[in-house]
């Protein structure tokens, strides 16, 4: 994904706030072994693309004044009740060094999986995203958690994942539930009485 941006040399509150009246929003390119360069972003454009999952989870091929950088979105800033991006960090790849990033999960199969086809169970997402660490080029836009065998009662946990080559998962502690499946309180007693 291409972003393009402009190099600027003015700084602080007052500067910024100059910008975004523009319609442009501050930003930042830090990391690697050059120095950090400031910079303006259309906002519309950075508006809608923050929107998109793939923005906040791929390796973006940053213009800035006719120089392409690849880099990572960091962070953003968005005002607090206006529709207003405040500023963007982006952290500049080098594409032999591993990086740590989370990305996002995508459920699939649940209306197939026993828990809820022959228990009528409900399946929680306690995730939404996971930690990995890999290098640039192995990135994955998402990670699938297929729940097609998930039983009532059952967890998925994050060592279940089928991650793609070159991937790993960076868990803190113990193996952390992704998802579970658990019945609805009042289908225990309904079937109580039925009998």
């Amino acid at each position: 994904m291409k972003v393009v941006a402009f190099a600027r040399k003015e700084q602080g509150t007052g500067a910024s706030r100059r910008l975004r009246n523009a319609g442009q929003t501050p930003g930042i390119i830090y990391g690697g072994t050059e120095p950090a360069v400031n910079i303006s972003l259309d906002h519309n454009a950075l508006f809608h693309a923050l929107k998109k999952e793939v923005f906040h989870s791929s390796i973006l091929d940053m213009d800035v004044d006719g120089k392409v950088e690849k880099v990572l979105l960091r962070d953003f800033q968005m005002h607090a009740f206006k529709q207003l991006v405040l500023h963007a960090d982006f952290q500049r790849v080098d594409a032999n060094k591993k990086i740590h990033v989370k990305v996002p999960l995508h459920f699939i199969n649940a209306e197939v999986s026993p828990a809820v086809k022959l228990s009528a169970a409900v399946i929680s997402h306690v995730a939404v995203e996971l930690d990995v660490e890999c290098l640039p080029a192995d990135l994955p836009e998402f990670i699938e958690v297929d729940l097609s065998k998930v039983e009532a009662g059952q967890s998925v946990h994050v060592s279940a994942l089928k991650l793609p080559k070159g991937v790993s998962a960076v868990v803190h502690g113990d193996d952390a539930t992704v998802a579970i499946a658990v019945k609805p309180a009042g289908a225990t007693s309904a079937e109580a009485d039925a009998k």
